[in-house]
C-alpha cells in the first residue's frame, strides 16, 4: 500500500459521497463535512516523515519552541542541525569545499550557490522580464529594480538603499572611513568604483568610447558630458538668466558673473 501511495492513488474513499482521498486523516477530516462534527484543533499541516525525530522538529515550527541554545550567544534554536549551522559563526568551520577551486564554506547551500560559478548553471527566472539569474538573492535584489522597493536605511541620514553594499559604501560618506588604497601612490578611497577610476589615472586607460567620433575616456561622466559636443543638448540652466549650459562646470564659471565671485588670486608680486 505505501508503494501506491506513493505514486499518488486515492486509496481511501468516503462512505457518503464515494470521494476518494490519499491519506486516511484527509479522509476523516472530510467525513467531519458530513456529520458536522469539530475535530479537536491537532494536526496543523498534513505533512508526513519517515522518522519520528524529524516529526518532533518539525511540530515546533508550529509550536515556536526553540529547545536548542547556542553556548557562546545563547541565541536558541528549534533543530540540532540549526545550532550547528549556527555554531560555526563562532568556530570559523568551513566543512563543504568546493571540488572544483578548493573554496570552502560554512554551509551546504552556500557550496551548491558557489557551483554555479563554474557551471554557468542559471536556475532562477525573474517573473517579471524573465532574466535567469544563478543565486536566490541575485533575484531578489534584481526584483527590487522593478519593484523600486529600498529596504535598507542609512541610521544617520534615513536615505534609503536596495542593497545592503551600497548603503555600506555610503556609510562611509559619514565615517570617513577609506579602505581602499591606490598600490601605486597609496590614496585612499571609500569605494571600490573610485579606486577603480583613479587607478586610470596611472594607467591610461581609457574604456568608454564615443560612438560617434570614437573619442575615447576614462570615466562614463566624461563621456556622457562630452556627447553633448554632437546632440547639443544643455540640461544644465542658469537660475538668474536662464542661459542653458552642457557641463555643470560651465554653469559653475557662468554663476560667478551673477555673484561677482572672484576666487583664483595671482600670487606672484609685482616690483615697484
Amino acid at each position: 500500500m505505501a508503494h501506491k501511495l506513493h505514486n499518488g492513488e486515492k486509496l481511501f474513499e468516503c462512505t457518503v459521497c464515494n470521494k476518494k482521498f490519499s491519506h486516511a486523516n484527509v479522509l476523516r477530516r472530510h467525513l467531519q463535512t458530513h456529520t458536522g462534527e469539530k475535530a479537536l484543533e491537532r494536526s496543523v499541516c498534513i505533512q508526513n516523515f519517515a522518522q519520528t525525530d524529524n516529526l518532533r522538529s518539525h511540530l515546533r515550527t508550529h509550536t515556536g519552541e526553540k529547545p536548542f541554545e547556542c553556548t557562546v550567544c545563547d541565541k536558541k534554536f528549534a533543530c540540532t542541525g540549526t545550532l550547528r549551522r549556527h555554531l560555526r559563526t563562532h568556530t570559523g568551520d568551513k566543512p563543504f569545499e568546493c571540488t572544483v577551486c578548493n573554496k570552502k564554506f560554512a554551509r551546504t547551500g552556500t557550496l551548491r550557490s558557489h557551483l554555479r560559478t563554474h557551471t554557468g548553471d542559471k536556475p532562477f527566472e525573474c517573473t517579471v522580464c524573465n532574466k535567469i539569474l544563478s543565486h536566490t538573492n541575485v533575484l531578489r535584489r534584481h526584483l527590487r529594480t522593478h519593484t523600486g522597493d529600498k529596504p535598507f536605511e542609512c541610521t544617520v541620514c534615513n536615505k534609503k538603499f536596495a542593497r545592503t553594499g551600497t548603503l555600506r559604501s555610503h556609510l562611509r560618506t559619514h565615517t570617513e572611513d577609506k579602505p581602499f588604497e591606490c598600490t601605486v601612490c597609496n590614496k585612499k578611497f571609500a569605494q571600490t568604483g573610485n579606486l577603480r577610476r583613479h587607478l586610470r589615472t596611472h594607467t591610461g586607460d581609457q574604456p568608454f568610447e564615443c560612438t560617434v567620433c570614437n573619442k575615447e575616456f576614462a570615466r562614463t561622466d566624461s563621456l556622457r558630458s562630452y556627447l553633448r559636443t554632437h546632440t547639443r543638448d544643455k540640461p544644465f540652466e542658469c537660475t538668474a538668466c536662464n542661459k542653458k549650459f552642457a557641463r555643470t562646470g560651465t554653469l559653475r564659471r557662468h554663476l560667478r558673473t551673477h555673484a561677482g565671485d572672484k576666487p583664483f588670486e595671482c600670487t606672484v608680486q609685482q616690483q615697484i
